[in-house]
Parts: structure tokens; sequence; C-alpha cells
């Protein structure tokens, strides 16, 4: 059996292009940060950690919200250390606890409250700040520790707001633009009017776009678009006008 020369291989190998599994990995760049009035006041904040009551602050609001990307940058920017809550062993080895600061993403997920206690009591100890983050605000976190509890409600807290729609066009702009997506201005403004109004919401149809439009071998036509947005939200899949 003849192989096929190299130009009909290249040629076959282009008829259908295939999905693989690449994960998108968010860079968390200062030149990414969307400022908008719904983060002013968190901005604010992380600009003073001298202000914070009791040394701790805690940026709290809903998921996708830019929580961890604030949490970066200002551990970036000081030199401080990054923790995930979850990642937070218990009973394992002391964390380690930068003099410049520590930014905890999740810390309502730490899966023993005494790591979070001692880490904070710690922190406090030793004048080092901690950013914290959540979805909700430290006073309403589960802390079955007294002395957890009464830390907690002693921390400042500041919620990150719902996106603004120049906030949620600006954002699909930037996470089309960072994983090469060329869409068309009215298949764009289509997408915007019908994408549930939540940064999170955003960035998983993005992720979604780039995974069907690769699988799929073709750009993002308002057809496959539509097929995304049924997958989030049926009801504003539906809709055609």
């Amino acid at each position: 059996m003849a192989l096929p020369t190299p130009s009909r291989a290249v040629a076959l190998m282009t008829v259908r292009q295939l999905g693989l599994p690449f994960a998108h990995r968010p860079e968390f760049r200062a030149a990414d940060l969307i400022e908008a009035p719904s983060n002013a006041a968190a901005l604010a904040w992380l600009a003073r950690p001298a202000d914070w009551p009791s040394g701790r602050l805690a940026l709290w609001g809903e998921a996708g919200s830019g929580k961890t990307h604030l949490l970066h940058l200002w551990a970036a920017r000081r030199g401080a250390g990054f923790r995930d809550g979850p990642g937070l062993s218990a009973g394992g080895p002391p964390q380690e606890l930068s003099a410049c600061g520590l930014a905890i993403d999740d810390a309502d997920a730490a899966p023993d409250p005494r790591t979070l206690l001692h880490l904070l009591n710690r922190a406090a100890a030793t004048g080092v700040p901690v950013l914290l983050a959540a979805r909700s605000p430290p006073a309403r976190w589960p802390a079955p520790l007294a002395d957890l509890a009464s830390r907690l409600r002693a921390s400042g807290a500041v919620e990150i707001g719902p996106a603004e729609d120049a906030l949620l066009e600006a954002l699909l702009d930037r996470l089309l633009a960072a994983r090469q997506l060329v869409v068309a201005e009215p298949v764009r403004a289509w997408l915007l009017r019908r994408l549930p109004r939540a940064p999170g919401a955003v960035r998983e149809a993005v992720a979604r776009l780039d995974r069907a439009a690769l699988g799929a071998g073709r750009g993002v036509t308002r057809a496959l678009a539509a097929e995304v947005l049924a997958e989030l939200d049926p009801a504003a899949g539906a809709a055609t006008d």
C-alpha cells in the first residue's frame, strides 16, 4: 500500500481538527485586571494593609468575581506567600509564613480549622498581614473553634459587587483574545446580550466556545455560540432574536 505524499498527509490531517484537552491557565497579570466600581472598594483596601483591622482583610463575592486575581496581584506586589485553603494540610508540617504577608484563597475551605487558627495567630504575633478570600464574609464561615470565630469576626471584610456591563464586555474581549478566538462583532454582541451577568459565566462560556470551535474545526459562529449558551442557560440559548 502506497504511503501518502507529505502534502497529502498534511491535507488529511487538516480535514478534521481534533480537540485536545489542553487546560488554559490564567496568568493573573496586573495588565489583565479590569478596574470597575464593583471592585473599587477592594482595590482601595488592598493598597493600605496597615489599616486592616487586626492585620487581616477578607475579600468576598460570587465565584468568578476576581478574588483570586486580586490575591495573586497583592501577593506578587508584596512578595507575600500564597496558599489555597483546601491545601492547608491538617496536622502536617507548619505552613510557611512569609514576613511580607500571606494570601489564602478559599480560606473558608481549610480542612482543619486549627490550621487556619494557628496561621492567623502566628501572623498576628509577628505583625504579618493576611489577605483572605471566600464567597461569603468571614463572620459566616464555619468556625467550630471559638477562638477562630473570634479572629474571623475581628477581620476586615470587603465585598466585590456584581459585575457591571462594561466590565463583562471588557472581560469577554480579553478572554477571547487570550485564546486567539476571532468572533465577528454581531456574534459577540449577541453573546453579550444573553450571557449570565457574572464574570464566572463569561469565563466558562469562552472556555466552552474554545473547545467547541476546536472540536468542530471551524470558527465561532452564532449557531455554535447558541449551542454553548444553551448548555449554560437553556432559556438564553433558545433565544434567536
